[in-house]
């Protein structure tokens, strides 16, 4: 498929209520983006789409004056401009009411500094809810940084290269579930179970017995039918939860970062039964709870941590 990106372009505002963490938002997004799919360079937020068929590039950076993300849409994908308005809302948290939560974490002396410390924080969302689930499982017991490693050549062994484009960071689409679940992924560099597993879950979405992108699927069934999947367990489901199905009071369990954040922060719960108790006076707002957490451990280790 040829590209016509130079002669279609579309822009989009995406308005969204102060304060607003972009900078954190796509540090985030960035730290463990698909390479050759999506890739974040000064500031902008770049990936290859493809929509009812049609191939493009979407680009996402804040106005310097109006409180609005502002999106450009190249190539044949285009012509659905308005269809995708939604979709990269949900993704960039636009609808947050930052002041809602902030009102709600900083009763809580624990958190109170971190949400001073990074106001309009926002919990970071996914393009696709498939792509999210496999990047969360090919990171499990690895680090960010190889579990980007192993994504890029997921990408490259069973994705599809963009013809005629220009942007070598997200010249490639990701693997729909069908490609995936068929691909070689032998000598990838991920232990055999784990290749099951991202296969055996590809598979789930490919057949539509796991509606992970469908729209008005309930959330519910999608969490228990990844919790029922050998392979990805309560950590897994809360995390993508958070990211890919939204909700804002979701808590990626046993997280070690965050146990060990909270235990740092409170020596007296010593207990992970203890430290899962105290989480409940951050509803509904956990999820950025967890964000908070995370880039407090990231600011004071200079790593990217968490997810």
């Amino acid at each position: 498929m040829h590209s016509t990106y130079a002669t279609t372009a579309t822009t989009l505002e995406l308005p969204f209520k102060r304060p607003f963490d972009w900078t954190r938002l796509i540090a985030f997004i960035g730290g463990r983006a698909s390479a050759g799919v999506e890739s974040v360079e000064g500031g902008v937020y770049r990936r290859a789409i493809e929509w009812r068929g049609d191939d493009g590039i979407v680009e996402v950076r804040p106005h310097e004056r109006k409180h609005r993300l502002i999106v450009t849409v190249q190539g044949d994908a285009a012509r659905h401009a308005d269809e995708l308005a939604a979709p990269l809302s949900r993704m960039f948290d636009v609808h947050a009411d930052p002041h809602a939560i902030s009102q709600c974490l900083s009763r809580d002396p624990m958190l109170a500094p971190l949400v001073e410390a990074a106001p309009g924080l926002r919990v970071p969302g996914a393009w696709s809810g498939f792509e999210l689930v496999v990047r969360t499982i090919v990171g499990q017991q690895v680090s960010v940084k190889g579990a980007s490693t192993i994504m890029g050549r997921i990408v490259q062994r069973a994705g599809r290269r963009i013809d005629g484009h220009a942007h070598e960071g997200t010249a490639w689409r990701f693997p729909t579930p069908s490609e995936l679940a068929a691909a070689d992924l032998e000598k990838i560099g991920m232990p055999g179970k784990r290749i099951e597993t991202v296969q055996r879950f590809a598979h789930a979405v490919a057949t539509g017995a796991l509606p992970i992108d469908t729209p008005g699927a309930d959330p519910e069934h999608v969490k228990c039918e990844l919790l029922a999947m050998p392979g990805i367990g309560p950590w897994t489901v809360g995390y993508v939860a958070m990211r890919a199905l939204r909700d804002p009071d979701a808590w990626p369990d046993a997280d070690l970062v965050l146990m060990q954040a909270i235990a740092g922060r409170e020596p007296s719960l010593m207990k992970p039964a203890q430290r899962r108790a105290y989480t409940e006076r951050w509803r509904p707002w956990r999820a950025y709870a967890a964000m908070h957490l995370w880039n407090g451990v990231a600011a004071e280790t200079g790593l990217a941590r968490g997810g």
